[in-house]
């Protein structure tokens, strides 16, 4: 879990491609206000990169871009704000909401948090590293990671425990260079964006299984709010 917390119990396949897909695109609007061209937008290079990855239908992609941009007519009024508190037994939570509408998600993070805590501003920032973070695959067995974020610049890594991916973790100005940097190192790299690592994680071992359940059913609920980007959990592993 860690740094981002991932559904175990994933939707249909149809309903989980569609939610990837809205939130990158989402994400590419926003990136896209800074200029429709990636070869200028370091930013939206990374997240172009990312919904191929992805395989988001080009239509969806272009169109997003252009949105963004402004160069349909249409306005794009996304906020990005981020929610804090803690789920069930004090599992420090971040939530990272985009949102066109304010008053609709507030009140509705408000309801989500019941089975939690909300907290104000800061309240468990102070617990969390802002930081870049980049998911790449070796490109062939026996691709070193210690040795790829030595050389690419990165600040450390994580590997992977279920899909053998590596989760390489920089200063949040050195993320476009060491996402550049990594595949000359044996890495593809599949993602690349900022967020928070806790400080302190909770390790799931010293919670009970019905508490774990809670906590899991709590993120689950957040996970699945239209208006939420990423969630960030304090568990360990």
């Amino acid at each position: 879990m860690g740094a981002q917390w991932k559904a175990k119990h994933k939707d249909i396949a149809a309903n989980a491609k569609g939610r990837i897909f809205g939130k990158l695109s989402k994400d590419i609007m926003l990136a896209a206000r800074s200029g429709a061209d990636p070869a200028a937008n370091s930013h939206l290079r990374l997240l172009i990169e990312q919904a191929r990855k992805a395989s988001m239908p080009k239509d969806t992609l272009d169109r997003a871009i252009k949105k963004g941009a402004g160069l349909t007519g249409e306005a794009v009024n996304f906020e990005r704000v981020i929610y804090e508190g803690f789920a069930p037994h004090q599992v420090a939570v971040m939530v990272e909401c985009l949102t066109d509408n304010l008053n609709r998600t507030a009140p509705e993070m408000r309801v989500l948090f019941r089975k939690g805590q909300l907290g104000t501003s800061g309240s468990v920032a102070w617990d969390f590293d802002h930081v870049g973070m980049i998911e790449a695959e070796p490109k062939a067995p026996g691709a070193d990671p210690e040795v790829a974020a030595i050389e690419a610049g990165a600040q450390d890594f994580e590997p992977g425990e279920e899909d053998g991916n590596t989760l390489f973790l920089t200063d949040p100005t050195d993320l476009d260079v060491v996402s550049r940097a990594l595949p000359n190192h044996g890495f593809t790299v599949l993602s690349a964006k900022l967020g928070y690592k806790p400080k302190n994680p909770v390790n799931p071992a010293n919670l009970s299984a019905e508490h774990l359940e809670e906590v899991e059913a709590f993120l689950a609920a957040i996970d699945a709010n239209d208006d939420v980007q990423h969630v960030y959990v304090a568990l360990a592993g």
